[in-house]
């Protein structure tokens, strides 16, 4: 059976990791439905760091963004201010939500309980419903308070995965950095992906 996901773009830097997360669900065959909610910053970041411009957003701007077919009906876009759109409540069933890039601001207000948006109200559904909430944190270095509310996150359920690129399998791009990040996103859900960045657990040769 094909899964419905939320997904959320905050305003945190890394909006090429929203951007590849979203194909390769798209891609997947494995999820027939993306509620889509963007904060007002997320959109201010996707034209500075992708060029993109979408201000005003709605399905059929994201369709064309992520090189889907107009009429595609895989992405519903809800307003952020929508706190009646079925994100918000724990009678729609859905496998759970990744908020990719997931800003400082987003992620304490998750934490704090004190939500003011439907990414707040979409992640504490999530959390109170026991269902998966995959947070894609964007900072460096991170302070006191950020640890503490990731702390905070992961002990009541949440799965804290950072934007952190690993080398072991030979990236050559930023392509490459990017969708190996996203990879383990799609693998919190076990939605299936090339398997080419996985570890083989094969024993390095150290022979000049």
């Amino acid at each position: 059976m094909r899964m419905e996901l939320t997904l959320a773009i905050t305003g945190a830097s890394g909006t090429i990791y929203a951007y590849r997360t979203l194909q390769l669900l798209a891609e997947s065959g494995a999820v027939k439905t993306i509620n889509l909610v963007m904060s007002g910053t997320s959109v201010t970041v996707a034209q500075v760091e992708m060029n993109v411009n979408l201000r005003e957003p709605n399905a059929e701007k994201i369709n064309e963004w992520l090189g889907l077919e107009k009429n595609s009906k895989l992405i519903r876009f809800w307003r952020l201010d929508n706190l009646a759109a079925k994100p918000a409540s724990g009678s729609n069933k859905q496998a759970g939500m990744i908020i990719v890039p997931c800003s400082m601001g987003t992620l304490g207000a998750i934490a704090s309980g004190a939500g003011t948006n439907l990414i707040h109200r979409a992640a504490d559904v999530c959390l109170k419903e026991k269902r998966k909430l995959v947070l894609i944190p964007r900072e460096t270095p991170y302070n006191a308070i950020h640890l503490e509310n990731m702390l905070k996150l992961s002990r009541i359920g949440a799965t804290v995965l950072p934007a952190s690129p690993s080398f072991y399998h030979k990236p050559k791009t930023i392509d490459d950095l990017v969708n190996h990040l996203c990879f383990r996103i799609l693998d919190q859900f076990d939605i299936p992906h090339s398997r080419k960045t996985q570890w083989t657990g094969e024993e390095v040769s150290h022979e000049k």
